[in-house]
């Protein structure tokens, strides 16, 4: 099941910008241009530590890594947390941020965004041993089940809208500093789902096959985009980039390699 969600986001992808590329010889020279990119590592596949080694890895770094190899650029990584991203990109006190951040209106009052470079869909995780509800409406109907969210996503404003009443302080949605902090809360049994776009979901039952899954029908898509201070200079080479990215295969390739084959050699 969740190698065909990937497939569909993947194909999704595909379609985002179609017409829009750039040849790679023709991509604007920065000059070397030293840039701060704002990352949380807390979102596999996209973003996240490796156990094994502890430096921080994903398919969003190797995308910049490659970006930045086109734009001759030269970037540096500073963890921050969710809460902290978008208001710090608005200050201007990062130049880039990735976090598999959904583009959204609201959001782009405070920032700018590059084109998409992925579209997910949104589905339930639940452990793996879930047989109590298969679907939005069960879950819903029972009052003693409850749901992790990290305030201010879209999974958080998924769960409220669409799972439950509306209500944004319903005390059946338990709050956590982090999406990762959400999933360790449901793998103790804390809480009995966590929403997820479809990366992140296949991220965590590609490495974790026997302790969760993903149930349910998508609750829509998101495009996910890499956000810029208001105004930023980098937004036309990275969406240039981005393009180009596109039309020779390279994400295609990074999909393959972070959806596919990393997760087979955990």
């Amino acid at each position: 099941m969740h190698r065909t969600i990937v497939k569909l986001a993947v194909a999704a992808a595909a379609l985002i910008g179609a017409g829009q590329a750039a040849p790679a010889d023709t991509l604007p020279d920065l000059g070397g241009r030293e840039i701060v990119i704002a990352s949380e590592n807390t979102y596999p596949p996209l973003q996240f530590v490796d156990p094994a080694t502890g430096a921080a890895i994903g398919w969003e770094y190797d995308a910049i890594a490659e970006i930045a190899t086109r734009l001759n650029l030269k970037a540096t990584f500073e963890n921050t947390s969710w809460d902290a991203m978008i208001p710090g990109i608005s200050a201007g006190e990062y130049d880039v941020a990735m976090n598999g951040i959904t583009i959204r209106p609201d959001r782009a009052e405070q920032v700018a965004f590059s084109e998409p470079y992925m579209r997910s869909e949104m589905f339930m995780l639940v452990r793996a041993d879930e047989d109590r509800f298969t679907g939005a409406q069960e879950f819903a109907a029972n009052p003693d089940f409850l749901a992790g969210a990290q305030p201010g996503t879209t999974p958080f404003y998924v769960t409220v809208y669409e799972v439950l009443d509306g209500d944004e302080a319903n005390p059946r949605i338990k709050l956590f500093e982090t999406f990762g902090a959400a999933v360790q809360a449901l793998k103790s049994g804390d809480v009995d789902l966590v929403l997820t776009d479809s990366t992140g979901g296949e991220g965590y039952v590609a490495t974790n096959p026997d302790t969760f899954k993903l149930i349910g029908e998508p609750m829509g898509a998101e495009d996910f985009g890499f956000i810029f201070p208001k105004g930023s200079d980098l937004i036309a080479p990275f969406n240039a980039a981005i393009a180009s990215m596109r039309a020779d295969g390279t994400l295609d390739t990074l999909n393959q390699k972070w959806f596919f084959d990393y997760k087979a050699a955990e």
